[in-house]
């Protein structure tokens, strides 16, 4: 989607100016002299704080909020109509029968929030008029063929969200985190979920018609009395096996996991490394308390995995898929990780930087980790160390490397619309002409 705000100059309003509005808005709200609604069309509140505030039945119209955080407040009947939420907190916060058209929310954090009844359908692009402003096309134009901008929800955190009844006809929720959440009698025709984490959330009596549910991840979600006429389901990962049954293996797991251990500790000339490849792995929570150096795990399933603070050294994970993991502050030195699915995952000061290795001719072998080809979109690497990985031809998109060590890492070919790199060392990094970067 092309932002509608994006090449236009909005008027930045400082924190006091919003606090001042909020005290009229309160007083307007309760019937008090000197109330006034808030009416903020068009400005730039990007930053700012509007958290446990009640802005309900104001208007917000085309105006910018990147990275605002308006967590706990009461926005109820507000209007959203073409706003810019990117990466804005939103947690907790009551949105009932909000108008979010053409709004764009890609990567914000709805987690707990109440969008019941909420306007989540396409909405009519905004156009500079002659005087220099912004004008609702809705304003003058109803024909057909005017233009207009899907409402994007893609990556954003909902886990837990009321959005019982939402219309939310053609909007996109692709990558999104939707676990947990109320979407009962819900107006989902032509929505695109493709990549939604959809785990035990409630589509009972919703209408998907039309809709994209390609990869998504749909364990024990509920969907009695739906409408899926021409619904897409293609690869969807369910609570049905996705893959081989660790519980079928003919040696137990617990034993070739010792044994794995054993083969570490004698360099590999007792025991057995270990090998899980096309594995489904999501049920087994103590993985992590076992040692998993050089491990091998080719096309298995880690859905939702805790690995924060792990050490899984020079181990082979390619093709598997990790959406929604946990890496904090984990050593992942020297793995591959080549055209694995790593959406959603926080890498958050992790080690990802290369191992050393001692070769018997008193050389030395670096071993950088891989993830050329591999998919994060969405995913967070704040402040990680990432010197000299390969991340060539990987999905980068709206990927959060704030601060990250990214010195000599190739970024040849990759995508990174939306990422941020704001602090990052990029020093000697490969990177193609034109990589866009925020």
């Amino acid at each position: 989607m092309n932002n509608p705000h994006e090449n236009f100059f909005m008027a930045h309003l400082a924190q006091d100016e919003v606090d001042r509005i909020a005290e009229k808005h309160h007083l307007y709200l309760i019937g008090k002299n000197g109330g006034a609604r808030a009416i903020i069309k068009f400005k730039n509140l990007s930053g700012l704080n509007l958290s446990n505030k009640d802005f309900s039945h104001a208007d917000f119209t085309g105006s910018c909020f990147i990275g605002a955080n308006l967590s706990n407040g009461n926005f109820s009947s507000a209007t959203f109509f073409a706003c810019d939420l990117r990466r804005s907190n939103l947690e907790q916060a009551k949105f009932i029968r909000a108008d979010f058209r053409g709004a764009f929310v890609a990567g914000a954090n709805l987690t707990g929030a109440d969008l019941k009844s909420a306007d989540l359908r396409e909405g009519r692009i905004m156009e500079k008029s002659a005087e220099g402003y912004l004008k609702d096309r809705l304003s003058r134009d109803r024909s057909d063929d005017a233009a207009v901008a899907r409402t994007v929800f893609a990556g954003a955190r909902m886990t837990a969200t009321n959005m019982a009844s939402v219309r939310a006809m053609n909007a996109d929720f692709s990558d999104a985190d939707l676990s947990n959440v109320t979407i009962q009698g819900a107006d989902l025709r032509d929505v695109n979920m493709e990549g939604a984490n959809l785990s035990h959330s409630d589509l009972t009596g919703s209408d998907l018609r039309g809709a994209n549910f390609k990869n998504s991840i749909m364990k024990n979600t509920n969907l009695q009395g739906i409408e899926k006429s021409g619904t897409n389901f293609e690869n969807v990962v369910t609570e049905n096996p996705a893959g081989l049954e660790f519980l079928k293996m003919e040696v137990p797991l617990v034993e070739q996991l010792n044994s794995h251990a054993t083969w570490l500790v004698s360099k590999g000339k007792e025991g057995t490394r270990l090998d899980l490849s096309n594995y489904d792995m999501r049920d087994f929570e103590e993985l992590k308390s076992y040692t998993l150096t050089a491990m091998k795990a080719i096309g298995a399933n880690f859905l939702n995995q805790d690995f924060s603070d792990i050490q899984i050294q020079s181990a082979v994970f390619d093709e598997s898929d990790f959406r929604d993991c946990n890496f904090k502050k984990s050593d992942v030195r020297g793995s591959s990780f080549k055209s694995a699915r790593l959406s959603r995952c926080d890498f958050s000061g992790a080690n990802l930087a290369p191992l050393m290795f001692n070769n018997p001719d008193g050389t030395k072998r670096i071993l950088p980790v891989n993830m050329s080809g591999a998919t994060l979109r969405y995913s967070v690497l704040r402040n990680a160390k990432l010197a000299g990985i390969r991340l060539k031809g990987a999905d980068l998109s709206f990927a959060d490397f704030t601060g990250a060590d990214l010195r000599k890492a190739d970024l040849t070919d990759a995508k990174t619309n939306g990422a941020i790199f704001a602090g990052a060392d990029l020093e000697g990094a490969l990177m193609d002409d034109g990589l866009e970067m925020l």
